[in-house]
């Protein structure tokens, strides 16, 4: 039976909400946001010079050689990621499962999309060997693949990449002649970063790499549209507005009309200059999403679903394929039944795998962490302020909650 989605909303606008780490906002941001509202014009396509040397600055801490002239911002990532797509023309090519907002930028451009599958040990990056036979095919059957979108800190599955794999597969990119869009906007989110490496596909292929990063990954609420990308360093005497891809995408987001507001600019360009207390802020809510991620994984595993172990972000991605006799005897068949019905029994969003370029009939999806932190927001602040919140009484009793609603399926 044809399924269509509740209040007449279409399968991008019914698509997963964006995430939030559950914390007020840090009064500094606050307040330059109040002192800036008064600003009634707009900041110029690309961004204005304060927030693109922030933005600067914000990759030069990075190990990563950044100029002003070199960074384009725009009012989040998705408008940045359209004009991208734009700007460099030809087929994509995109790791499955990824970012639920990807393939839709392509497909409002008419864009053809290719999905190559991912490595057991980590999402956000194709097999390398996957990657060149797609390619060829693809040129096989008269194709025109230009462009690989990977991130290396993965939105949906919560891992990170092991460096091996991500030079592999640039690499493999750039030798097949693709331009690399790398999505590091969940790279200051990782659970543990003493611990995992975080290699940017920017440090080994300069010369054929963009980095995109939206600040609502760590840095900046996400209801405050700002994103960056940095494109790789060019001469400006040999720049060509018809080949320089920077350019063309100032073009595209003039036309657009896509622009940073005003009052949020000097929020964004303080947040990228990374105070203490947005550095602080950040790894304090990285670590707490870690800790439920962890305890969410844990329950995964005992109910005798798969999921891998989360790295990065808020989010666990979990393969109820195991279940799969217990979810039809419930008339759950796919993960488009399965996001229902889970939503339904948890009273929070899920998402299911097929939103993520993951074939339906695959029983997957994706868990936000959000959903233990707490109803109300005394609950959410004592959450994220606790050295061992998955034993707050309220976390422990959603988390039991959310095991026995996977129990259950067995």
């Amino acid at each position: 039976m044809r399924q269509t989605a509740p209040d007449g909303r279409g399968p991008v606008r019914y698509g997963p909400p964006a995430t939030d780490t559950g914390l007020p906002v840090l009064p500094g941001l606050a307040g330059l946001l109040a002192a800036a509202a008064g600003r009634t014009a707009p900041e110029p396509p690309g961004g204005g010079p304060v927030l693109r040397e922030a933005a600067a600055g914000y990759w030069w801490r990075r190990g990563l050689r950044t100029h002003p002239e070199d960074v384009v911002a725009g009012p989040g990532a998705p408008a940045l990621l359209l004009a991208l797509v734009a700007a460099h023309g030809g087929d994509l090519l995109l790791p499955r499962p990824c970012p639920a907002w990807w393939t839709p930028q392509a497909r409002l451009l008419g864009r053809p999309t290719y999905h190559v599958p991912t490595p057991a040990e980590a999402g956000g990056v194709p097999d390398p060997y996957a990657l060149m036979e797609t390619v060829r095919r693809i040129r096989a059957e008269g194709g025109d693949p230009r462009v690989l979108l990977l991130s290396v800190a993965d939105d949906p599955t919560g891992t990170v990449a092991p460096p091996e794999l991500v030079r592999e597969a640039c690499e493999a990119a750039v030798a097949e002649g693709l331009h690399v869009i790398s999505d590091e906007t969940w790279r200051d989110t990782r659970h543990h970063p003493e611990d995992t490496v975080l290699l940017s596909p920017a440090e080994m292929c300069p010369d054929d790499v963009t980095i995109l990063s939206d600040l609502g990954g760590a840095l900046a609420p996400a209801a405050w549209p700002c994103a960056v990308a940095r494109f790789p360093p060019t001469d400006p005497s040999r720049a060509d507005r018809w080949t320089d891809r920077r350019a063309r995408v100032l073009d595209v987001l003039t036309a657009l009309g896509a622009v940073v507001p005003g009052p949020v600019a000097p929020a964004a360009a303080h947040a990228l200059d990374e105070p203490e207390d947005v550095t602080v802020r950040a790894r304090r809510a990285a670590a707490v999403h870690g800790r439920l991620a962890g305890a969410a994984h844990r329950t995964v595993l005992a109910a005798g679903a798969l999921a891998r172990p989360p790295q990065a972000g808020r989010h666990l991605y979990a393969d109820l394929g195991p279940l799969r006799a217990g979810l039809a005897a419930r008339g759950v068949t796919d993960s488009l039944e399965l996001e229902n019905h889970l939503t339904d029994r948890l009273g929070a969003p899920v998402t299911g795998g097929h939103r993520f370029g993951d074939e339906l009939g695959a029983l997957r999806v994706r868990f936000g962490t959000g959903m233990f932190l707490g109803s109300r927001e005394e609950e959410r602040a004592e959450t994220l302020g606790a050295r061992d919140p998955e034993e707050l009484p309220h976390v422990a009793r959603r988390l039991a909650e959310f095991g026995g609603a996977l129990e259950e399926l067995r």
